[in-house]
């Protein structure tokens, strides 16, 4: 009897990660890795074959906090589109939720337990949701409790802000105008109901935004 292959791509940009979980996964028979890339925009790139079931995606790469999810809507919105399984470290609301409407089907923290990892990408290829506990709880907290929610761009301004950076540095940055980081500035204080910007950073902090 012939079984199902669960084709995977990792998208990581920790050479040790990679081979880790390319290790993990090859011990597996129903599992094959197809690949492994660096860069998010690569993992999108692959994808366009259409041979790719699941793509276990990290968040940030190479400094650049929402590559991941950028890249997950963009494998979502493929013609093929694979599976997307978030593996990362990060587990603040802004990132959970910030790849769950990116089209992510499960997170799971870099922490987890093989056997938990596996049983996601089976559960992934499936088209089920696959979620580690940590997160399912945090989903269910923010469903009883609704907190604010930052677009990419506003949480890319209040990281600069919490940073340090002037107004005219996010901009610069962020390759935008400084009349377009004031008015996400605007934007973010009246979602944190602050006042100011030591304010708003403050909020995030104690709403695990930042």
């Amino acid at each position: 009897m012939t079984t199902t292959r669960v084709r995977v791509l990792i998208a990581d940009d920790h050479a040790v990660v990679r081979t880790g979980l390319r290790a993990l996964l090859a011990s597996e028979p129903d599992v094959e890795v197809l690949a492994d890339v660096a860069a998010a925009e690569d993992a999108v790139e692959r994808a366009r074959i259409g041979d790719v079931d699941v793509v276990l995606m990290d968040l940030r790469f190479a400094g650049d906090a929402t590559a991941g999810v950028r890249a997950t809507r963009r494998l979502r919105e493929l013609a093929t589109a694979p599976q997307v399984l978030v593996l990362t470290s990060h587990d603040t609301d802004a990132d959970i939720l910030g790849a769950v409407e990116a089209g992510a089907c499960g997170y799971l923290l870099k922490d987890a337990a093989p056997d938990e990892l596996l049983a996601a990408v089976r559960a992934a290829a499936a088209g089920e949701s696959a979620l580690s506990p940590t997160v399912a709880a945090r989903l269910l907290g923010r469903l009883r409790d609704p907190r604010p929610v930052l677009t990419d761009r506003e949480a890319e301004v209040l990281r600069a802000v919490a940073a340090g950076a002037t107004n005219r540095q996010a901009a610069a940055s962020l390759h935008v105008s400084e009349g377009t980081v004031k008015t996400h500035l605007v934007h973010i204080f009246d979602k944190l109901g602050a006042t100011s910007r030591t304010a708003a950073v403050a909020r995030a902090r104690e709403l695990g935004i930042l």
